[in-house]
């Protein structure tokens, strides 16, 4: 019997999750148990990454490949709106949930990490699998403790469908729990232009930059009284993100519930 994972990939046809399909199979450790995607169906997945055939048959059918393939995990990059319902399905079918794609409400977090307890296996959602985007969010929030003045500013592609980020939101939420509440700016102040200052968030502001030619970068900016701070953090292509996906695929194979935030993995 293989010592390998058996992974699903939905959304195999994207930018994402064509590096998690070149991912699992050069890796000795996965294997691809089978590869979804609505418009790249019936291609090998091998070639659909440039690569040689592999022997899996690209998929349209998320619910057959869940049911039918036998995989451990199932990793999603997809689109925020389908996010729930593909991972809702995949913790029915007793797959463990390994989720990229941003756009989940506190309340369908608290409801996925019940189905998962229920199911007896364990989830991740993250909003960001980079390992240096990880670290930027730690030391933020350790920051804001003697900071406490801050603006988050996040830069995409301009085709990028959610505004602010899920990294800038998981950022925003780890300041939070470091830093109370403090109003900052001028109490009089207006906004001539309306949304000018950004995003109100627990007191601070969110700006959300989105332009060609971005890929993906966010800083936060401290102010103190004779001194400023700025933390950054700039991805410039996708592989960056797969070591983090691997580790992973390979935490939610030891424990029960969904872990929401990939920071939980870094120490």
């Amino acid at each position: 019997m293989s010592d390998k994972i058996r992974v699903i990939v939905s959304g195999a046809g994207g930018r994402m999750g064509k590096e998690v399909v070149k991912l699992v199979l050069e890796d000795d450790s996965l294997e691809l148990a089978a590869a979804v995607d609505r418009s790249a169906g019936g291609m090998d997945a091998g070639r659909l990454v440039g690569l040689e055939e592999c022997g899996v048959t690209v998929t349209s059918d998320l619910e057959a490949a869940l049911s039918e393939r036998g995989g451990d995990v199932l990793v999603d990059f997809t689109i925020p709106q389908s996010a729930y319902d593909n991972t809702a399905l995949a913790v029915k079918y007793g797959v463990r949930p390994v989720i990229g794609t941003t756009g989940f409400t506190p309340e369908q977090i608290q409801d996925l990490d019940k189905q998962c307890r229920e199911q007896g296996i364990g989830g991740l959602i993250a909003p960001n699998f980079s390992i240096g985007a990880i670290l930027l969010m730690k030391f933020a929030a350790q920051a804001a403790k003697y900071f406490p003045h801050l603006e988050i500013i996040e830069y995409h592609g301009d085709q990028k469908l959610d505004a602010p980020s899920g990294t800038a939101i998981k950022t925003a939420e780890m300041i939070s729990e470091a830093r109370e509440e403090l109003r900052q700016g001028n109490p009089e102040e207006e906004e001539v232009i309306e949304g000018a200052r950004g995003g109100y968030y627990n007191g601070f502001r969110i700006h959300s930059v989105r332009l060609p030619g971005v890929f993906a970068q966010e800083e936060v900016v401290f102010g103190g009284f004779g001194q400023s701070l700025k933390i950054r953090h700039d991805s410039y292509e996708r592989a960056g993100y797969m070591p983090g996906v691997k580790l992973g695929i390979q935490k939610v194979m030891g424990y029960t519930g969904l872990i929401y935030g990939f920071e939980h993995f870094i120490e």
